[in-house]
């Protein structure tokens, strides 16, 4: 991947991050309800976004991983991001991860747009599993994995160590051979 690729589903367009985008990642990585889940501490000023922008660039530029920002075909205003890190080319697998600003929350946004990378996690990056871990009290989180084809593999205890203490994390995956939509 030398040029970053963007992706568009029904809605939404994904597209690299600019530095011009940390106002509206700010806007919701500022807001505690957004980082409850989140191995981040709530945003208390918009130069963390862009250093967020900045590392995961950096990331891009590497090929360590992808982070697309998520916007609405015809607004071109960041509501969310995307993408995959610990991307390892070797074993053909990537963790994805995703976060979205709670005014578009329970509107299918973000299953379209982890829908979108997950095809093209498969087709594109030849990747032959995808995973995510999530917090096992996170139900949003869990509901959307489901909803793209994702499946629970199991529960890892005290598996992060993230704001102060140690926390589980449920692991769910999808392999391409699960893949219903080829």
């Amino acid at each position: 991947m030398k040029l970053f690729p963007e992706l568009q589903t029904d809605r939404l367009w994904l597209r690299a991050l600019r530095a011009d985008d940390a106002e509206d990642l700010f806007r919701y990585f500022s807001q505690d309800q957004v980082t409850e889940f989140y191995d981040l501490d709530s945003f208390t000023n918009c130069e963390q976004a862009r250093e967020l922008i900045l590392s995961w660039g950096n990331r891009f530029e590497q090929q360590e991983g992808i982070r697309w920002g998520i916007t609405l075909k015809g607004d071109d205003r960041v509501i969310g991001t995307c993408g995959y890190h610990n991307w390892s080319k070797e074993h053909f697998k990537a963790e994805v991860g995703y976060e979205l600003h709670p005014d578009y929350w329970r509107q299918g946004i973000m299953s379209e747009a982890v829908h979108a990378i997950i095809q093209y996690g498969f087709e594109q990056l030849e990747l032959h599993r995808i995973e995510a871990f999530i917090d096992p009290m996170n139900e949003a989180s869990r509901k959307l994995l489901t909803k793209v084809g994702m499946q629970e593999e199991g529960l890892l205890r005290a598996y992060f160590f993230e704001k102060g203490k140690f926390v589980d994390a449920s692991l769910f995956a999808i392999l391409q051979t699960d893949r219903t939509d080829t």
